[in-house]
């Protein structure tokens, strides 16, 4: 069998249910450590790109184009596996971080903790997001 047109090999394509928009939600994890490092979306197109490069790209519902992860902060996600959740409707993504992963300069988007009665900042920041992206 070939490839979708978007270059997805059927059976991981006919095992994905993108919703509506042809989005799908991918988690990032780190590998080894198993940390939990981002969630984006992706369609098939920054999908077939992160199988063939191995560098992780995502679809930015925002910006409404692919956004290459690290294209513009050298923080970049390199693939290792990719697995599928019983629905077909979360990607896992182990993937080798190369520096932080959020935009905030933390390591991880997932940097605040419920304690009961409010959200507190858990993880420090790592990198300053203006020396990241130039803002």
């Amino acid at each position: 069998m070939t490839d979708s047109p978007e270059g997805l090999p059927p059976s991981l394509d006919a095992a994905i249910n993108f919703d509506e928009r042809g989005l799908v939600a991918a988690i990032a994890q780190q590998l080894g450590s198993g940390e939990i490092l981002m969630m984006a979306w992706m369609n098939r197109e920054s999908l077939s790109e992160t199988l063939k490069t191995g560098q992780v790209c995502y679809w930015s519902r925002s910006r409404g184009k692919l956004w290459r992860k690290g294209e513009t902060s050298g923080q970049t996600q390199h693939l290792k596996s990719l697995s599928v959740d019983c629905d077909g409707d979360t990607l896992l993504l182990t993937v080798e971080q190369n520096g932080v992963a959020c935009h905030t300069g933390r390591r991880s988007c997932f940097f605040r903790q419920w304690n009961g009665q409010k959200l507190e900042d858990v993880l420090p920041v790592e990198q300053d997001p203006e020396t990241l992206y130039g803002r």
